[in-house]
């Protein structure tokens, strides 16, 4: 590619940089997707029994470039560029940039120990309060305990720490800067006082000169601005919409997640939950969990149902409500919010001669809505925001109504089936002031008011079966 021309009404040029794969497009001054401009490359997470979950930065450096010049393919003028990356991870380069390290993805768990210790020496609670992050293996904090405790001699060679775009930002643009949202996924960042935090840096032996500048400042590449990359939560909820008082969004994949976007000086969030920065005006409250379509699949393939998606959605349309007798934590994975019990396990409970793999698979799934349910009201009360609905989830019709009776709140289907991509654009649409379109949404689901009333009383199962079972450790 070569110099473009800065023309204010040219498109943006989009980057997402996920654990898997990495997407570009490229998106006009409304924040409208064009055709033909998205391109995608994927690349392979390498894990271990041992809790390893890393990246090749080289590979994702490959892939992002490769994504960058088929999107802008025949394009002479661009905007900007604006980048969404998965929050948390990291790696550590030389002086000049040159990776000494893989990338530790948030997936990583090898640090499980390190977390540990860290809740032993401060108060999770204290350390929550000030800088919207848990004490655990996902964050910053106890990748660097863990690396310095493994390999001391790497971790003293190491000059920068960085997130994933911000390398490859430095390695296409020239330069890099954190942006103010991305530094509040590290848990080292108070993001109240949008500064690091001097009791995080100090229990990891580190100092801020050791990452790069903090800004939402762009730098230029090819005479255009690149703005610093933002978390792939924020920008999702940019991405669909979820930016306007009473909505949310919640992503159902693998994972799933919800959050809802506020504004104000002082960034704080219940306990369990998180509390991240969009940028300097504005944060996200929410939580995620590790349990959710994840599950569903283990339930097909474990369970030898059908490979056919029609026949499991009529199968499961034609049973509106838990009328199986089965109470659920859906923990096949360590859990994250609201409990973050590292200990918890998969639990079934209610079994019987009669009970068939689709009481299974329905029980399981509602296992996992309940839980979403649960964090929904630690985020808004009895008040629900109306929600806007993305991800896998979305291709079952009765998965999105049933999701709907267990929260007890209408669920709009995301129109942008790239949110976290068209929320990096966002980003750099609104730094550039572009007449951005509010996204349309179509006819919500509605709650069943008589479901949702049957599915309080399963949320209160759920919660006592939770309870016995972590008193019976």
């Amino acid at each position: 590619m070569g110099k473009f021309s800065r023309v204010k009404s040219a498109p943006v040029l989009a980057l997402d940089l996920g654990t898997s794969s990495v997407r570009a497009a490229l998106f006009d001054p409304r924040g409208k997707r064009l055709p033909g401009t998205f391109a995608q490359r994927t690349y392979t997470l390498r894990t271990a029994a041992d809790g390893t979950a890393e990246l090749d930065p080289f590979e994702l450096l490959r892939q992002a470039k490769a994504c960058l010049k088929t999107a802008a393919a025949g394009w002479h003028a661009i905007s900007g560029v604006g980048v969404s990356c998965f929050w948390h991870s990291l790696l550590g380069t030389d002086e000049e940039g040159n990776p000494l390290t893989p990338i530790y993805t948030w997936a990583d768990s090898r640090c499980r120990e390190d977390a540990a210790r860290l809740r032993a020496e401060f108060s999770e609670q204290d350390v929550h309060e000030e800088t919207g992050c848990m004490l655990r293996s996902s964050f910053w904090p106890a990748k660097l305990r863990w690396i310095k405790r493994t390999d001391r001699a790497r971790f003293r060679k190491v000059r920068y720490w960085m997130s994933p775009a911000e390398w490859v930002q430095w390695k296409i643009a020239g330069r890099a800067t954190c942006a103010i949202g991305m530094a509040t996924g590290t848990g080292l960042f108070d993001p109240t006082k949008l500064d690091w935090s001097e009791l995080m840096l100090e229990a990891c032996d580190f100092s801020a000169d050791r990452m790069l500048p903090v800004t939402d400042a762009p730098t230029l590449w090819k005479g255009v601005p690149w703005f610093p990359a933002i978390g792939d939560g924020a920008a999702s909820n940019l991405g669909s919409g979820a930016t306007r008082p009473g909505f949310g969004a919640i992503n159902v994949g693998t994972s799933a997640a919800l959050r809802i976007m506020k504004k104000g000086p002082v960034a704080k969030a219940p306990f369990g939950l998180f509390a991240y920065r969009v940028d300097a005006s504005r944060y996200l409250v929410g939580g995620a969990v590790s349990n959710a379509g994840n599950l569903h699949a283990w339930c097909l393939r474990e369970l030898k149902l059908s490979d056919d998606p029609a026949e499991i959605e009529k199968a499961l349309a034609l049973r509106p409500q838990a009328t199986h007798g089965l109470t659920v934590l859906p923990f096949w994975s360590a859990e994250r919010a609201p409990s973050w019990d590292e200990a918890a396990q998969g639990t079934i409970v209610g079994l019987r001669h009669d009970t068939t793999a689709i009481d299974l698979l329905q029980a399981i799934n509602e296992g996992f809505y309940l839980r979403l349910a649960t964090i929904a009201e630690m985020i808004a009360g009895r008040r629900q925001p109306k929600w806007i609905l993305g991800g896998g989830i979305l291709k079952s019709k009765s998965a999105v109504r049933r999701l709907a009776n267990v929260i007890g709140s209408p669920l709009y289907a995301n129109p942008e089936a790239e949110a976290s991509l068209r929320g990096g654009a966002i980003f750099a649409l609104e730094k550039l002031g572009a007449p951005i379109e509010e996204q349309k949404l179509g006819n919500p689901i509605l709650p069943s008011p008589v479901l949702q009333k049957l599915y309080v009383d399963e949320r209160r199962k759920q919660a006592q079966l939770e309870a016995l079972m972590a008193r019976g450790r």
